[in-house]
């Protein structure tokens, strides 16, 4: 299963688990009003178990319909629409599925109490006088909220990225802490020329297009997009999930394959197909949660700043990509990549020489 359907079907999971919380907590907030001092009290055919079923199990049925449509339709379709978009259709979407879900929990409870109410005109009237009870109408209003909160943590979780909203939640950077990374700088070649050919606007539209198609490419390889800079993207990974099957490498060359096969559209688009380098380096850095108006949890550490200078030599050594032997004496790539030693190189704004390497598909000629 692809990476990118799992991140989604863990976004279904905790929306399932939250709206089915959230019917039980609105049955024992119900309970909690009918029996207050300005209430009558319930009515006879009140039980405080059938309540909770109803209303657990319209969540249950509001997710699995209403969730999988945001996650899995709304936040893809829409994704490059104007937020407004998105509120339409989750509205519409919303009022047909609490629709849906009230008549289905009509036919389960009146059928349950009365009778068949295909058959029986007693259950029948039962059923249309269910359909009309004004606490629809409230539930209406409570999961309104709830469909509201939910799309939000959602284009939240979407602009910090997949795990790093939870984690500034619960806090787990609030103290800095050392983590073994990997780190790709990626940019566009030539990106000076082609913005001056396409003109601010459409040279934006370009990354825009650009990096929406690199996504899966990254998610499909366990890598975490740190930031947009420019026309330059920051890829990370944990060390670990970034040298198995080689995904740190395997991940830039999976972003070349895709960007070819949309060639055509680029080129109608564009007038021509951005082509990339990137440079790859790993280390220890500082992970921490840094602002107080704005959020976000930043690395630090002299691993960044060497993973850019790498990238700024590709162009030096024509290259599409540049690897640090500190990155690639922990992986096995002589069966998918070759190597090009590059020697000791001394980075802009560093002491200490780099030992680089110049990386493509094995099988294809490297010019030494």
């Amino acid at each position: 299963m692809k990476r990118g359907t799992q991140l989604k079907l863990q976004q279904l999971k905790i929306i399932i688990i939250t709206w089915m919380l959230m019917g039980f907590l609105i049955s024992v907030y119900d309970h909690l009003v009918l029996l207050t001092s300005s209430s009558l009290g319930p009515s006879a055919e009140y039980i405080f178990m059938v309540n909770v079923a109803r209303n657990v199990g319209a969540g249950l049925v509001g997710a699995l319909l209403g969730g999988s449509f945001l996650v899995f339709y709304v936040n893809v379709k829409y994704q490059d629409k104007p937020y407004g978009y998105t509120i339409v259709a989750v509205s519409i979407s919303f009022v047909m599925v609490v629709a849906l879900v009230t008549f289905l929990m009509g036919l389960v409870i009146v059928s349950l109490r009365v009778g068949n109410i295909f058959t029986d005109a007693a259950a029948g009237a039962a059923f249309k006088k269910f359909l009309k009870d004004t606490s629809h109408f409230k539930a209406l209003i409570a999961w309104s909220f709830v469909v509201a909160i939910t799309q939000l943590m959602l284009q939240v979780n979407n602009k910090f990225g997949q795990g790093s909203f939870w984690n500034i939640i619960r806090g787990k950077y609030n103290t800095p802490k050392e983590e073994q990374r990997i780190f790709m700088f990626l940019d566009i070649n030539s990106s000076t020329s082609i913005a001056e050919k396409l003109g601010d606007e459409v040279y934006h539209a370009l990354l825009k297009d650009f990096f929406a198609d690199i996504t899966n490419p990254i998610l499909e390889n366990k890598g975490n997009i740190y930031q947009y800079v420019g026309d330059e993207v920051v890829i990370a990974w944990k060390y670990d999930e970034g040298i198995e099957n080689l995904q740190c490498l395997r991940c830039f060359f999976d972003m070349k394959l895709l960007v070819q096969q949309k060639k055509d559209k680029y080129m109608q688009r564009y007038g021509l197909v951005p082509s990339f380098k990137a440079g790859i380096h790993c280390g220890r850095v500082i992970a921490g949660e840094v602002g107080i108006i704005k959020r976000d949890i930043t690395y630090s550490g002299d691993v960044l700043n060497t993973a850019s200078r790498i990238l700024n030599k590709c162009g030096e050594f024509n290259a599409e990509v540049i690897a640090s032997t500190d990155l690639l004496s922990g992986l096995q790539i002589a069966k998918e990549y070759v190597s090009r030693p590059l020697g000791a190189i001394k980075l802009r704004g560093k002491e200490k020489e780099v030992l680089l390497h110049a990386l493509a598909p094995a099988g294809k000629t490297m010019h030494f």
